[in-house]
């Protein structure tokens, strides 16, 4: 009896799986079939039309939203996410992968981020520096960048602020990403790391986590968590803190995941490039203004932003920065609800620019998503 119910559980395991692998062809074949509808997509801006000429943000978005919105389980959202993002991605570079810049080096935070927003069929371009991203991407030699901008403990990015004081470059979206830090080595056991090298940053973050499990190892802070992957690939008894595309990078293992402290630690960044987008359904406002407080005097700032209260806009973020102009002149960074080109924000924008000696739209762009 027992070897009777065995036999069928097989058959209808059998069955299962041939059912799963119809699917399988199923799913592929419709794959392809997307992949020649964005090929004739391609093919519509002229034979010699890169990527970046046919990609639009605010079009990605809306899909994005409507896949979240339909997705029923049991796979989260956010898996779901994932899987149309690579599916878009490898769609979009079938001609030529897009080219993003980013604060490098290989195997940081804004790696993740970069591969989390546009899927890893694209060429990252890591760059030294804020300032290199950005001027790769006025030069023409990335099509977008990807920059951090703030972070849940630690406050905003001022390099990455003050850029866009001189920069022509518009925000073409947002990332937000969850800090997981794990901790990474090629040996066999915790009980074989004598130290961990990583960014001052991430051992703050890991240090509760790291006094509990590893009280005698020696910590050492460098300059970012790449150097620190990079030593513990080429070090014996040398671990490292960093993410999971840092692992990949420098062929480590992750010996343990989410050793930080804290989990609601994330980091927001921002997509650079050279265009303002039109407006995707769900969007968010980043301007840039100032006035002259001598001629308005006490209250300057109330008088300045008093047409978003008088319009309905929300002002979800704002920032002050020295406006390199004059001694003791500030300027406002402010995100607020809405597209620019739509209302409200469109007519409280109209009149926040009279009110200001300084105004400038820097991106209107689709809210993060996942």
């Amino acid at each position: 009896m027992a070897e009777k119910n065995e036999q069928a559980n097989d058959a209808d395991l059998a069955k299962i799986r041939e059912r799963i692998d119809e699917i399988d062809e199923r799913i592929q074949a419709l794959i392809n079939e997307r992949a020649r509808f964005a090929q004739e997509v391609g093919v519509s801006k002229g034979e010699l039309a890169a990527a970046v000429d046919y990609y639009r943000p605010e079009r990605e978005a809306e899909v994005l939203r409507n896949i979240q919105e339909r997705n029923e389980g049991p796979i989260r959202d956010q898996e779901m996410l994932r899987l149309f993002r690579e599916i878009m991605s490898a769609c979009l570079a079938q001609q030529k992968p897009l080219k993003i810049g980013f604060l490098g080096p290989e195997g940081t935070f804004t790696q993740t981020a970069v591969f989390k927003h546009f899927g890893h069929s694209v060429r990252a371009l890591p760059f030294h520096t804020i300032d290199e991203v950005f001027h790769e991407v006025e030069s023409g030699i990335a099509d977008f960048g990807v920059v951090p901008i703030e972070n849940s403990t630690e406050g905003s990015v001022n390099n990455t602020l003050d850029m866009f004081l001189t920069s022509p470059l518009k925000i073409a979206g947002e990332i937000e990403l969850r800090i997981e830090q794990h901790l990474l080595g090629s040996m066999a056991g915790l009980d074989k790391i004598e130290r961990v090298c990583a960014h001052e940053q991430s051992l703050a973050q890991c240090r509760g986590w790291i006094r509990e499990n590893l009280p005698q190892v020696e910590l050492i802070g460098l300059s970012s968590n790449a150097a620190g992957a990079r030593r513990a690939r080429d070090e014996n008894g040398t671990a490292a803190i960093g993410p999971d595309v840092a692992a990949d990078v420098y062929d480590l293992q992750v010996l343990v995941s989410n050793i930080e402290d804290r989990a609601d630690n994330a980091t927001r960044f921002l997509v650079v490039g050279r265009e303002l987008l039109a407006a995707s359904g769900n969007d968010k406002t980043t301007i840039l203004v100032s006035t002259s407080d001598t001629a308005i005097g006490a209250g300057v700032l109330h008088h300045l932003l008093k047409p978003l209260a008088d319009h309905g806009v929300s002002m979800t973020r704002i920032e002050s920065r020295p406006s390199r102009r004059k001694n003791w002149d500030y300027v406002f960074f402010i995100d607020l609800d809405g597209h620019a080109e739509e209302s409200p924000a469109a007519e409280a924008l109209v009149e926040l620019k009279e009110r200001s000696s300084l105004f400038k739209v820097l991106g209107a762009y689709p809210r993060a998503i996942g």
